[in-house]
Parts: C-alpha cells; structure tokens; sequence
C-alpha cells in the first residue's frame, strides 16, 4: 500500500513539475540564487500577475551570546489550504543550521520576516554565509504536507 502511495505522488508530481518548467521553477514560481538579497522587492510577476515571493537581506547578525538573527521580505497570495511559513538555514563553511520559522500573513502584501536561534558548539562567526530560505505551506487533511510556494538562495554577510 505504502509503495503504490509513493509510486502515485511520484507521477502527479511529474505530472504537475512538466508544464511549469519553463516558468522558472517546479513550482512555477521563480528560484532566485543571487550573491545577495532581492532589489525587486516591490515587483515579483510572473505574466503581469503577482506570485507568491522570498527575499534574503544581504546581512545577518550573531550576536555575542550566539544568537543568530536572518531576515528578508515575502509576498503570498492565499493561505486558506493550510498555515504558511518562511524557514531559514544558514550555511557556512561546512555547518548547516536551521534558523528559525516564522509564520507567514498571506494577504499579497508585502511583509518583512525575521528568523533567529542561538547556535552554538561551534558556533556561527562573522563573514560571508548562504541562506537558503522557504516559503512553505502546509496543507491536507490527515497528516499535512508542505507545498513548496517560493525559495531563495543567497549570500550574506554575517555581522
């Protein structure tokens, strides 16, 4: 029964990703991957019509107790099928760390979104970092499933 289950959600996803490929993402949404955050904040279309967007600042913060701080700006349109989120991981050197979630206000406004933990042993250092960051929905009923809306990556300058 499991087999069938992931056999069937392998082939609507194929289904789903084909036609969308050309749009920029799987999801249909644009994967941005700048060396640092978004100077298109007020205007992220996709054929004149507003999509769900993330950005990443180009600058984090760790502060002296190993608080590390990321933000950025998001657009959703529509979180009637289930909560939506903005995750974070940072990444440097070789550690990767999630940093935090924020829940998300979907009304296609623009909202800013900001993501902190303390991390420690060994801890994050002031430098050039990545960030890769999601804007996730969850949604279903039973068990909920994330639905990927918007991703980026970017470089950062941790202060």
């Amino acid at each position: 029964m499991r087999v069938r289950f992931v056999l069937a959600a392998a082939a609507l996803l194929t289904a789903a990703v084909a036609p969308l490929a050309h749009a920029g993402g799987a999801d249909g949404h644009h994967t941005a991957d700048r060396p640092t955050g978004s100077h298109l904040r007020d205007s992220h279309f996709t054929d004149g019509h507003f999509t769900d967007g993330l950005f990443v600042d180009a600058y984090g913060t760790v502060a002296d107790d190993s608080t590390v701080t990321l933000s950025g700006t998001y657009r959703c349109l529509d979180d009637s099928a289930g909560p939506v989120f903005v995750s974070s991981t940072l990444v440097q050197g070789d550690r990767s760390t999630g940093i935090g979630g924020t829940r998300a206000v979907c009304d296609g406004h623009l909202h800013t979104w900001t993501n902190s933990s303390v991390v420690k042993d060994p801890a994050y250092r002031p430098g050039a970092a990545r960030v890769e960051a999601t804007l996730m929905q969850l949604s279903g009923t039973g068990l909920p499933l994330p639905r990927f809306l918007a991703t980026e990556k970017a470089d950062v300058e941790l202060r």
